[in-house]
């Protein structure tokens, strides 16, 4: 099961995600995403601190904008993860398609950083 709570702070829309992601909750995941990018928002940012688990359905959603981002300039930085949910990103290889940090201090610098 999993809660996605969103807010908005200096300009990102910060997406924070509770619990697990599997194949059924993926869809909520999905759905926070698209209606961040549907309101027009270039910068998101994850919160993956609470993140238990992701599966690979959860990590298709993410997969799934990498292109959609790009096109149109959006930049997404996830930050927070436990050990275990960022092995499984290291290990398919997202780590190196996806912004990854520590924290959100970090997140927050790479993003205003960043060139839209």
């Amino acid at each position: 099961m999993v809660h996605i709570k969103r807010l908005q702070e200096e300009g990102i829309d910060i997406i924070a995600v509770v619990g697990e992601i599997d194949a059924s909750s993926s869809i909520e995941l999905d759905l926070a995403i698209a209606k961040s990018v549907g309101e027009g928002y270039k910068r998101i940012i994850i919160d993956c601190h609470a993140m238990e688990y992701i599966s690979s359905a959860g990590l298709g959603v993410f997969m799934s904008y990498i292109e959609e981002f790009k096109d149109k300039g959006i930049l997404m930085v996830l930050f927070g993860m436990k050990e275990k949910v960022i092995n499984t990103f290291s290990i398919l290889g997202l780590a190196e398609l996806l912004h990854i940090r520590n924290n959100k201090e970090e997140a927050k610098q790479l993003i205003n950083g960043l060139s839209i």
